[in-house]
C-alpha cells in the first residue's frame, strides 16, 4: 500500500480570507515504511507574508518572491500524490488551502468523487490520536515525545521536515493500532472464559497458529511448568 504524509505552510490561517500556500512537503510511505522518495516545494504566494508565519516557518515575502505559484507546479504535486492515501495532521486546514488552490484552477478536490473514478483517502492524524489517546495532547510535538521521535531539527515549522516527522508519527500509531486490535480480542477472549464454547474458538485458532519448532530443552521445561497450573490449555498443545 502507497500512502503519502503531508504537510504545508501558509501565509496565514484562513484560505477564504486571502491567505496561501507557501509550502509542500510529502513523503511517501510504502507497507508502512517510508522509502526515501519525496515531494518538496515552496510556492510563491503572489501576496505577502503574514508576520506571525514567518515567525512560524521563516519563510520571508523576500525569499518566497522567486518561486513559482501553485499554479505552476501543481502538477507536479499531483503527479506525485497520484490516487493514494494522503495523511495530514489536522487534515481539514491543510485540505481547505489545497483544495482551495485546486479550486481557483478549475480543478477537482482531491477527495471529489465527481469526476474522478479513484479518490484519494484523506486520514487525518490529529483526529486518529484524539480517539486513541483522549486528553492527552495531540499537536505532532507531543506525539513525537509521546513516541520517542527525534524531532530536534525542528527549529521551524517546514512542510518537509513535518512531513517527515508525522510519517514516523503514522507508522507507529498505525502499527499499534493493529496491535491494540489483536490484544483487544484477546482480552474480550480472556472475558469469556468460562464459556466452553468460546474455549473451543481460542484452541482453534491456537492450533491454526503458525507452529513454533522448539528445543527438547524448552519443551521439557515448559512440561514442568504446566503440572503446576489446573487444567492449562497449553496441554492441547505440547503433549
Amino acid at each position: 500500500m502507497r500512502e503519502i504524509s503531508l504537510d504545508t505552510e501558509t501565509t496565514g490561517l484562513s484560505f477564504k480570507n486571502g491567505d496561501r500556500m507557501i509550502e509542500i512537503g510529502c513523503v511517501e510511505i510504502i507497507d508502512k515504511k517510508i522509502t526515501g522518495n519525496s515531494y518538496h516545494v515552496y510556492i510563491n504566494p503572489e501576496r505577502d507574508v503574514s508576520a506571525e508565519s514567518t515567525h512560524i516557518t521563516g519563510l520571508t515575502n523576500e525569499f518566497l518572491q522567486d518561486f513559482k505559484p501553485f499554479r505552476d507546479v501543481y502538477k507536479g504535486f499531483l503527479d506525485f500524490i497520484k490516487n493514494d492515501r494522503v495523511v495530514i495532521h489536522n487534515a481539514p486546514f491543510d485540505m481547505s488551502f489545497i483544495n482551495g488552490e485546486l479550486g481557483l484552477l478549475n480543478y477537482n478536490a482531491l477527495n471529489d468523487d465527481t469526476n474522478k473514478k479513484i479518490v484519494n483517502e484523506i486520514v487525518d492524524t490529529l483526529s486518529m490520536a484524539r480517539k486513541k489517546y483522549p486528553g492527552s495532547p495531540a499537536t505532532l510535538d507531543a506525539l513525537c515525545k509521546k513516541f520517542n521521535v527525534d524531532s530536534t531539527i525542528r527549529s521551524k515549522h517546514g512542510a518537509l521536515i513535518d512531513a517527515e516527522l508525522l510519517a514516523q508519527v503514522y507508522i507507529i500509531m498505525s502499527v499499534e493500532k493493529v496491535q491494540m486490535n489483536l490484544f483487544g480480542n484477546i482480552s474480550k477472549v480472556s472475558k469469556a472464559s468460562n464459556d466452553n464454547t468460546q474455549k473451543t474458538v481460542d484452541r482453534k485458532l491456537l492450533r491454526n497458529r503458525k507452529p513454533i519448532k522448539l528445543s527438547d530443552e524448552e519443551i521439557e521445561k515448559h512440561r514442568t511448568f504446566i503440572k503446576k497450573l489446573n487444567n492449562p490449555i497449553w496441554n492441547e498443545i505440547i503433549v
